[in-house]
């Protein structure tokens, strides 16, 4: 089995390879920022499983993840990261992403889950899925998609159009429709109101 990581934080990596190494069947492939992945995922020998961080050099958020699955040989690829929230390891799953992997998930558990995601199944930890099925969720957050969530927290951030579309690596008016669509979705009149909305129901 070929695997790729790919995470800027050395020690983080050392160790990761060091899980990786006691499996005799594991062959580990290492980069440290997303442009490197990419040209090992396009010019090398298939992976059977490539693992991103989030929040590596190159990433831009999702984009990077989103970037990685369109490529020639880049079809199973999970999340790797310590501080995803809830949103992100939804989009990165409705993405296409092989899973989802904390990192402090213990090395046995880890090791499981890339076989697990090799095999081509797609895996994200039982006790991850258990706390986002018993947080209580306010109905009007079900009605939204991740894209506008991020919208209605730019405007909670007093952001304009233009910088939130800069922000999420989107056009300005890719922004406005997803804000017409925020607004009927809420019930609100302008920007104003549904950050008003927003800070009513402590979302943000």
């Amino acid at each position: 089995m070929r695997i790729l990581i790919a995470d800027d934080h050395n020690l983080l990596m050392d160790t990761l390879i060091m899980f990786f190494q006691t499996q005799s069947d594991i062959e580990v492939t290492v980069a440290s920022d997303l442009p490197s992945a990419c040209k090992m995922i396009v010019n090398d020998l298939p992976y059977d499983l490539i693992l991103l961080d989030l929040n590596m050099p190159g990433m831009n958020g999702l984009e990077g993840l989103k970037h990685a699955l369109s490529l020639e040989g880049g079809q199973r690829v999970a999340l790797l990261s310590g501080e995803a929230t809830r949103e992100i390891v939804e989009e990165a799953l409705e993405a296409g992403a092989a899973g989802y992997i904390p990192k402090t998930l213990p090395a046995k558990s880890m090791i499981n889950a890339v076989k697990f995601m090799a095999m081509g199944e797609q895996y994200a930890p039982f006790d991850f899925i258990n706390a986002l099925e018993d947080t209580p969720v306010h109905p009007l957050i079900e009605k939204l998609s991740p894209r506008e969530l991020q919208m209605l927290k730019g405007l909670t951030e007093g952001k304009t159009n233009k910088e939130i579309g800069r922000d999420l690596h989107i056009t300005e008016p890719t922004v406005k429709l997803h804000m017409k669509t925020l607004y009927r979705k809420i019930g609100a009149a302008n920007r104003t109101q549904a950050a008003l909305i927003a800070r009513e129901i402590e979302l943000f």
